[in-house]
């Protein structure tokens, strides 16, 4: 099927070039990101800035409150970028966004980000967040259970591996999470078993080659490439996760890998809804509010954090057309994606 031409227009406005294999290119490429998400609300919106003390750094943690009284839930905010651009400026305008959409307080994490800090610093930055948020949740006049993990991409990832890492080492352990395309498996490569990679990784912003460049900056090692908390998807135990929301996007590289995570979490036991956003490229949460694919997210984000989906987490919506069961033995009404506008 071919791309809505003016999601495709549309979105060129996310795009920046490939420069990772290039000397310094991802410190040009942060400028790129840095400067194509200006935050034109920020100076009429409620935020603080805190930090979370590591050891031997600081984490900046930014915190978006609801234009309407409390208390409010918590969405805890890990942000996408490859886990090499992308930071808690250039996320304003989403997270603000978010808190008003959703009525909930996001805590956006500032994590150290690759080359300069490679796996594990950046789940280790996340986790230890997570983990003074939840020991202090009371400040926001809340129980653990009111907090739910949430990230994009790379920070789909981190979310998912906070969560991985919360059963492991017993501190805390989250009831929500909600990854939005995450990034899930550890080959980008020809040699990956997805298809998405293979058909969308070319032509739709995000690139097969530059995730393979993310991750070559971003692992410490090739050992790497066998840890569960650097690709979630080969843990051989994915008991006791989350209730899970997974988010992905029609024509991303990432969308099998995300979809087949949502799979093997349904498959060890776990509650899970997963949603294939129709036309969409990996990304779309950046756009405005307005836009289409964006209102039909928060939608699914809304129901799920009110507990009120009837999809019960068996379904992924591959298209208008054609709807994929998690589960062979369910009951419960399937419900698909309405059909897209032009």
């Amino acid at each position: 099927m071919a791309i809505n031409q003016f999601m495709r227009a549309t979105l060129k406005a996310l795009s920046y070039p490939e420069l990772l294999d290039k000397k310094n290119g991802y410190k040009i490429q942060r400028t790129f990101v840095n400067a194509s998400h200006p935050h034109v609300l920020r100076p009429f919106y409620k935020i603080w800035d805190r930090e979370i003390w590591a050891g031997d750094h600081n984490i900046p943690v930014r915190i978006f409150a609801p234009d309407v009284k409390g208390p409010h839930p918590v969405l805890l905010f890990f942000h996408g970028g490859g886990w090499v651009t992308g930071n808690i400026d250039s996320y304003d305008k989403v997270c603000t966004n978010m808190a008003k959409i959703t009525g909930h307080i996001v805590v956006s994490v500032d994590y150290q980000l690759a080359p300069e800090h490679k796996f594990p610093a950046a789940p280790e930055d996340c986790y230890r967040a997570a983990k003074e948020i939840f020991a202090h949740c009371d400040m926001f006049g809340n129980t653990p259970d009111d907090i739910t993990l949430i990230g994009d991409s790379a920070g789909g990832n981190l979310a998912a591996v906070v969560s991985l890492m919360a059963r492991d080492r017993g501190e805390f352990f989250p009831k929500r999470q909600i990854l939005l395309y995450p990034a899930t498996n550890n080959d980008h490569t020809e040699n990956s078993p997805f298809e998405s990679v293979h058909t969308n990784g070319k032509g739709y912003l995000l690139t097969s080659k530059r995730m393979v460049d993310y991750m070559a900056l971003y692992r410490s090692s090739d050992e790497d490439l066998q840890n569960p908390y650097y690709a979630p998807i080969i843990s051989k135990d994915l008991s006791h996760q989350p209730k899970t929301l997974i988010i992905t996007a029609e024509f991303d590289p990432l969308r099998d890998e995300g979809e087949a995570y949502g799979r093997r979490l349904s498959e060890a036991g776990n509650i899970v809804e997963i949603h294939r956003i129709h036309d969409a490229l990996h990304g779309f949460m950046s756009l405005n509010p307005s836009f289409k694919h964006v209102k039909k997210a928060y939608r699914y984000i809304n129901n799920f954090l009110k507990n009120e989906s009837d999809t019960f987490g068996e379904v992924i919506s591959e298209t208008e057309e054609n709807k994929i069961s998690l589960t062979e033995n369910t009951n419960k009404e399937v419900n698909g994606l309405e059909p897209e506008e032009c």
